[in-house]
C-alpha cells in the first residue's frame, strides 16, 4: 500500500542518514536546478505511464531499501509511486506538497549571546538557504523580526516560543530571491515596519518607517544600531546589536559577498562593487574580530546541501576568521571590482517579478504562483 509523508517526515529522514532511496520525478531541467539532497531523478509523466526507460531507471537502483517519490506538488509521485507498486514494490511513499513543501521548511535555532538578557533566534528556510532573525530583551519580553519571509507565521512562533512579543519588523533590503513577510507580518500585528532611509530610490511603495545610518533602536536595554552598508543593493543596512553580532543581509556571508548586478545591472554593477568594498573595509571591517557575523542567507548547492554548516546548527562566523579565511576580503579595491563584475553567477529566477512584489509595485495573491516564483535555492551571493 502506497503510503504518504511530510516534508518534515522525509527531511528527518534524511538528517538521521535513514537507507532509503529518493526518486524525483520532475524533468530532467527542473531536478538538475534544485533538488533534496541524495535523489535520483526519474521522469516521468502521467500520461505516459511507467515506460519502459522510466522503469529502468528504477530497476537500477538500489531495490532493497524502500522508495520515496517527489515531485513538484504531490501529484506526479503519488500516481508514480501507486504503479511502482503495481510492478512488485512494496514500500513506497510519496511526498505530500512535493518540493513546494519541501521549500517551506524551516528550523529555528538559538544563537549564544554574552548577555543574559539579549535573545536572538535564526530562522532558517531549509530549501532557500534565506536565514531571518527574532532579536529581543528577555527582561522587557519584547522583540524585534529581521527579514522575515513569507511563511510569517514561523517567526511568531520562534518569538513566542522564547517569551517574546514583537515591537517591530525590521528588513536590511528589497530581497530579490524570495518574496519578503516583513511588511506582511508587521501589517499583521500592527507594528512599525522599517527599511533604510534610501529605500525610497527604490521605488518602494510599502509603509514603512526609515532608519538611517547610525539610528538606534532600542529593545528593552538591547540596542539595535542601523548601519548603511550600500553594495548588492543601495539601501542595504546591517545592524549591530549590542556591538557583539552583526545582522549583514546580503552584504556579507559565512563563505562569500553579495552579488551586486541584480539592481546596479551589469553595465553599472562596477558601482555596486565599489560601493560593497566601501561598505565592508569602512564599516563591517572597522569592527572588532569578535563580532559574530549574522548573515542573511546561506549557499544551498543545487542538490539541496549547504555548503558550510547543517540545517539545524547555527548559521554564524566570527569576523576575525572571516577577515583571514575570506578571499574576498583580501583583495586590493580594482581585484574586487574586477573579481564581482567579471564572474557573476547565473540570477535567482524570476528575480525581476519578485523585486517587483517586494517593493509594493505588484502583487501575488495565489499561493502556487508565490510559490512558483521562489522555487530553487538564493543566489545572491557572489
Amino acid at each position: 500500500m502506497v503510503k504518504t509523508i511530510t516534508a518534515e517526515q522525509l527531511a528527518e529522514k534524511t538528517d538521521a542518514n535513514e537507507r532509503f532511496t529518493l526518486i524525483d520525478t520532475r524533468p530532467e531541467d527542473s531536478f538538475e536546478a534544485w533538488h533534496v539532497p541524495d535523489a535520483e531523478n526519474v521522469p516521468y509523466d502521467p500520461a505516459d505511464g511507467l515506460s519502459e526507460d522510466p522503469l529502468n531507471g528504477v530497476n537500477e537502483l538500489d531495490a532493497s531499501q524502500p522508495v520515496v517519490a517527489i515531485c513538484g506538488k504531490g501529484l506526479t509521485s503519488t500516481a508514480f509511486a501507486f504503479e511502482l507498486e503495481e510492478y512488485g514494490y512494496d514500500d513506497v511513499s510519496a511526498v505530500t506538497g512535493g518540493m513546494e513543501a519541501w521549500s517551506k521548511l524551516y528550523e529555528t535555532v538559538p544563537i549564544e549571546t554574552a548577555s543574559d538578557d539579549l535573545i536572538v533566534r535564526q530562522v532558517q528556510r531549509r530549501a532557500k538557504g534565506c536565514l531571518g532573525y527574532v532579536v529581543g530583551s528577555k527582561e522587557a519580553e519584547e522583540a524585534v523580526v529581521v527579514d522575515a519571509s513569507r511563511q510569517t507565521d514561523q517567526f511568531k512562533v520562534a518569538a513566542q516560543d522564547a517569551g517574546l512579543s514583537i515591537t517591530r519588523v525590521l528588513g536590511t533590503h528589497v530581497h530579490a530571491d524570495h518574496i519578503s513577510g516583513s511588511p506582511v507580518l508587521a501589517d499583521k500585528i500592527g507594528v512599525p515596519y522599517h527599511l533604510g532611509d534610501t529605500a525610497s530610490e527604490r521605488g518602494v511603495q510599502y509603509e514603512y518607517e526609515p532608519l538611517s545610518d547610525g539610528e538606534t533602536i532600542e529593545v528593552g536595554e538591547v540596542e539595535i544600531e542601523a548601519l548603511h552598508t550600500p553594495g548588492h543593493t543601495s539601501e542595504m543596512l546591517n545592524y549591530l546589536v549590542d556591538g557583539e553580532l552583526l545582522l549583514t543581509g546580503d552584504t556579507l556571508f559565512v563563505d562569500s559577498v553579495g552579488r551586486t548586478e541584480l539592481q546596479f545591472g551589469e553595465d553599472d554593477a562596477s558601482r555596486g562593487a565599489e560601493l560593497l568594498y566601501d561598505s565592508l573595509h569602512e564599516t563591517i571591517l572597522e569592527l572588532p574580530d569578535d563580532t559574530t557575523i549574522l548573515p542573511g542567507h546561506l549557499t544551498v548547492t543545487s542538490d539541496g546541501r549547504y555548503e558550510n554548516g547543517s540545517p539545524g546548527d547555527p548559521l554564524k562566523a566570527r569576523l576575525g576568521d572571516l577577515r583571514n579565511e575570506l578571499d574576498f576580503l583580501g583583495l586590493d579595491r580594482d581585484a574586487f571590482v574586477e573579481r564581482l563584475t567579471e564572474d557573476v553567477p547565473e540570477k535567482p529566477p524570476n528575480y525581476e517579478a519578485v523585486i517587483a512584489i517586494n517593493t509594493g509595485k505588484d502583487t501575488v495573491d495565489d499561493e502556487s504562483e508565490a510559490t512558483e516564483l521562489e522555487l530553487g535555492p538564493n543566489n545572491c551571493a557572489a
